[in-house]
């Protein structure tokens, strides 16, 4: 195989339906759009939501809560799967992006206490669950807040 005899997949690339191009293309005068009304107009058509004028779904819900829009969102590591690194290592959120345990650090690194830990480990990270620091604690490690 050449570059110049590669081709698409059959039936992956099909031609856009050109509108309003004349009676013998299927689609012309009025573009699939038939006669008058809204949805014939340019710039036609409803915002997503309406309903006709009937009181619309969003407005008829009622209303809870808010966002906080200071909300720090963590990157989470259960103990579990500290367990792939060797005995004495130092577990570094860089570490941890570099393995692909977390794919994205977020607003820090948390350590839940989820499974059991059986390596004597360095862990820093941003926060730590009481519970994990006092597994990893057993473990014989040390856990540091960065």
């Amino acid at each position: 195989m050449k570059l110049h005899e590669l081709k698409p997949a059959e039936g992956s690339r099909k031609e856009r339906n050109r509108v309003g191009r004349g009676i013998g293309s299927g689609n012309g005068k009025t573009a699939g759009k038939g006669h008058k009304g809204q949805n014939a107009r340019s710039g036609g058509g409803v915002r997503p939501g309406f309903e006709g004028g009937q009181n619309p779904l969003f407005r008829r819900l009622p209303k809870r809560g808010f966002t906080n829009i200071n909300r720090k969102e963590y990157a989470i590591v259960n103990l579990d799967v500290l367990n792939r690194f060797e005995d004495g290592a130092e577990v570094t959120p860089a570490l941890l992006l570099e393995t692909g345990i977390v794919s994205k650090e977020k607003a820090g690194i948390k350590v839940l206490g989820n499974g059991t830990l059986n390596k004597k480990l360095t862990v820093k990270a941003h926060k730590f669950s009481a519970s994990a620091k006092e597994a990893i604690e057993n473990a014989g490690g040390t856990t540091e807040v960065i």
